[in-house]
């Protein structure tokens, strides 16, 4: 008889409610009654609270300092970065009243309480913290300047989806301030790699590096670079970005310096960001058919003990063993922090408390009976392979970090080789089109002249775009779609 899956419907069978069925199962995330709005249960929570502590530690390793700034932006912010606010004019939430009255029953807004000059919720950060900047940098002594904070962020999106796409997210957002454009890109690159060593080292997710072109970069950026990942379904999902702003928000928002020799500049500025988007990546990479899988080094619970209590003679028993293995888990450190071991005594049938915990994705689930007890042994099941075995207890605490070391090294391996083997080189335009007639294509990859006309087309044609120009050095070819000579190779791909 066939194994029947916990998600239905499969990945193959229906792979978007497929997602929201994992998200579901795992208890990461539900909806909240304002539309595009989410609630982010404890187990998704604690996931973002694990990314954000991993990351909040380079960012502070790397000189910056975290900072709080408002959410709400003055109209008149926005709009002295021409490009900046035509990018993000048709996302904005607006705040046009500050009170409430009660006419005919209902709360309506006061009509004396429109305010004289509408607020938006901020849909990123640049120009208010731009505003702070021209305020605190006055001289090169105050350079270089490099601040990040951890905010929400409220972008009006049309078509929405738990983590992948939501009205309001969570991100951190970094913005710093250089005496010279080198200093600015030097900065841009430096988060990008600290953002890719979270990505693959921590969420095992592989990505691949690339600038982003004119049509897709940051508005009002001068460049914008990104890592670009392969979900399961073989469409890309772009994890984070890096801009170089130039001097493009100091001019709007008048953020100069005195150099050395008293002259007044403009500062060069950056900024780069990660959302609670990877946890929609991560349960997209490397999920399964029974439901989330977590790669051990963000895992909220690293093991998981379920005892097996058949009679109330033995539980006194069973207990004392199971806490005694935690109390010895949770000294062991795994990768600067102590292991967290968690003891499910819920009064629910056994199989289903098992399950409970394969459908979030706990790396280890131990079960262990009086049998087990008197072997000195636990009974493994390992999340990641659906492998199961007995292993003495002296052994498993033995090998513990390397377990979970195997295990996180497997998954990165997994995605990894996902990746290369639906990434396909493409040299004309005709091979081009027959590889995006399949809906799950992949990466398709090859020499561009990075005409926007071209990518238009492509993405009114077929729906795909141009995910990132790769930076390396290439020898010299010719574009797949108008035969120019070009150096320039893109990644192209359907993507989220």
């Amino acid at each position: 008889m066939p194994k029947k899956n916990a998600i239905t419907p499969t990945r193959d069978e229906d792979y978007s409610t497929w997602y929201q069925e994992v998200v579901k199962a795992a208890d990461l995330a539900e909806h909240f009654p304002v539309r595009g709005c989410m609630v982010i249960k404890p187990w998704g929570y604690s996931l973002w609270e694990n990314i954000k502590n991993i990351l909040d530690k380079k960012i502070k390793d790397t000189g910056h300092k975290n900072a709080y700034f408002p959410l709400f932006v003055p109209l008149s912010f926005l709009e002295k970065e021409a490009t900046h606010v035509e990018g993000f004019a048709k996302e904005c939430a607006i705040v046009t009243h500050h009170r409430l009255e009660k006419k005919d029953g209902k709360l309506v807004p006061a009509e004396d309480s429109k305010l004289e000059e509408p607020l938006v919720v901020r849909p990123t950060s640049e120009m208010i913290i731009g505003a702070m900047f021209s305020k605190w940098i006055e001289s090169y002594r105050d350079l270089p300047l490099l601040i990040n904070q951890w905010a929400n962020i409220v972008r009006w999106e049309m078509r929405t989806r738990l983590f992948l796409r939501t009205t309001e997210f969570l991100w951190q957002e970094g913005h710093t301030a250089h005496a010279t454009k080198k200093e600015a890109e030097e900065e841009v690159f430096k988060m990008l790699n600290e953002y890719e060593d979270v990505l693959e080292n921590f969420l095992a997710i592989p990505v691949i590096k690339g600038k982003k072109t004119e049509m897709e970069k940051f508005p009002g950026a001068d460049d914008t670079y990104a890592l670009e990942a392969m979900m399961q379904d073989k469409k890309a999902l772009q994890a984070c970005t890096s801009h170089f702003l130039g001097q493009n928000f100091s001019k709007g928002s008048d953020i100069k310096f005195s150099d050395e020799n008293g002259k007044l500049e403009y500062a060069w500025t950056t900024s780069w960001g990660m959302t609670t988007r990877v946890i929609g990546a991560l349960v997209m990479v490397h999920s399964d058919d029974d439901g989330l899988i977590i790669p051990p080094k963000i895992a909220p619970v690293e093991v998981v003990i379920l005892p097996v209590i058949h009679s109330d003679e033995i539980k006194q028993k069973v207990m004392d063993f199971c806490k005694k293995l935690k109390d010895d888990l949770q000294n062991i450190q795994y990768h600067n922090k102590n292991l967290v071991v968690e003891i499910d005594t819920r009064d629910i049938r056994g199989g289903e408390k098992k399950w409970s915990w394969i459908k979030k994705g706990a790396p280890l689930i131990l079960e262990i009976g009086l049998r087990d007890i008197e072997n000195e042994s636990v009974f493994m099941l390992k999340r990641y392979s659906l492998e199961k075995k007995s292993v003495k207890v002296k052994d498993f605490i033995k090998n513990i970090k390397k377990t979970l070391d195997d295990i996180q090294k497997e998954m990165f391996e997994k995605a990894k080789k996902h990746q290369e083997d639906n990434t396909q080189n493409i040299l004309s335009k005709d091979e081009f089109y027959k590889f995006f007639k399949d809906k799950n294509a992949g990466f398709a990859k090859g020499y561009f002249c990075e005409d926007t006309k071209i990518e238009e087309k492509l993405k009114e044609e077929l729906s795909v775009s141009v995910r990132c120009i790769l930076e390396k050095d290439f020898e010299e070819g010719t574009c797949m779609f108008c035969s120019k000579k070009t150096k320039t190779k893109a990644i192209f791909a359907k993507a989220y």
